[in-house]
């Protein structure tokens, strides 16, 4: 039988969940589903929850915590005072304070959050990946000489595909200079310059703080898109836009048909990956796989989407682990990494 816990669900004010999901839109849901399936599965297993919205203040915090005194925070929390790169400190207070949390620890957070940063990190640790630059925010834009082209262009730090479209993809200096334009002045973060690789887009969950369990390999099905000129990659529109996901029958589902040693080599891949980069918790690690069988890792996600449907959630059921059981896995690993500190 499950301890009945008091949990504090941390995440954005606009992600608060409403008691019930009648009366609301696909749209109006896809907002805060993953908010509200996981307090639904925290209630389901029997646990008090108590939800925060969190700005750009600390205090409320500190206060809740004092008042509601939670055996653990579930952490929702994806930026703080609007910067992706700022969750981090979140949980740095968190841990400075002693309060046992769920997901990923602050280093792991700063070393994935800044997909460029990361990148080095697993070069070096002869993990394959496109060949990439970084152009700065403020500075010239210059073509970046060690790139080929096509290539795609996207902010460095943002999550969720925020600021990538087809218009991303780019093959031709002009094309690219531009771009990085774009994501100056519109996203307003430096700008990763990569190798645009062709292929099937696969991904891996990881859950685990210092023994690493990795999930079946997942991919996401482009549907019609494949059909139609231009790259298939994840857009914000295929990303978050539900009815265009309808329309162009945009899936995700277990990957078939891999080449021999391709899903061995992914697991090993995306042990390594999360080793290095000091993740914890769960994650979801993003590959490409080319024509030719070859691996490319394109980022590291600490702290993945987890709402009910999507990809890690549905690799984990494929796994035999159903949707609360995985809610109460990561609540114990939380409570399991504070105990061992």
């Amino acid at each position: 039988m499950t301890r009945k816990l008091r949990v504090l669900h941390l995440t954005h004010p606009e992600y608060l969940p409403p008691e019930s999901a009648k009366g609301f839109t696909e749209k109006q849901i896809n907002v805060w589903k993953t908010d509200y399936d996981v307090c639904n599965a925290l209630r389901e297993l029997g646990h008090e929850v108590r939800s925060l919205g969190v700005s750009d203040e600390l205090r409320p915090i500190r206060e809740t915590l004092e008042e509601f005194e939670p055996h653990v925070v579930f952490n929702l929390l994806e930026q703080f005072a609007g910067l992706p790169e700022f969750d981090q400190h979140v949980v740095s207070y968190l841990e400075l304070l002693g309060v046992p949390y769920t997901g990923c620890n602050p280093r792991g957070l700063t070393l994935a959050r800044d997909k460029s940063l990361a990148k080095k990190v697993v070069t070096y640790h002869r993990v394959p990946t496109p060949r990439f630059a970084v152009c700065r925010l403020g500075r010239k834009i210059r073509r970046p000489a060690r790139v080929s082209l096509p290539a795609i262009v996207k902010s460095s730090t943002e999550e969720s595909s925020y600021g990538i479209s087809q218009a991303s993809v780019v093959d031709t200096e002009e094309a690219l200079l531009e771009r990085v334009a774009f994501v100056h002045d519109n996203v307003h973060t430096d700008a990763l310059v990569e190798e645009y690789v062709d292929g099937r887009e696969l991904y891996v969950g990881v859950l685990g703080n210092r023994r690493l369990s990795v999930l079946p390999v997942w991919e996401l099905h482009f549907g019609k898109l494949d059909e139609q000129a231009g790259a298939t990659i994840a857009t914000q529109k295929v990303k978050h836009d539900v009815a265009y996901q309808k329309r162009m029958q945009i899936t995700h589902g277990p990957a078939r048909d891999l080449p021999e040693g391709v899903a061995a080599r992914a697991e090993r891949l995306a042990r390594r990956i999360c080793r290095v980069l000091e993740i914890d918790g769960y994650a979801r690690i993003d590959f490409r796989l080319d024509a030719e069988g070859r691996l490319h890792f394109l980022e590291a996600n600490p702290n993945a989407e987890i709402a009910w449907e999507e990809e890690l959630a549905s690799a984990a059921e494929a796994s035999g682990l159903p949707y609360p059981q995985l809610i109460q896995k990561i609540v114990n690993m939380g409570l399991s990494r504070h105990r061992s500190r």
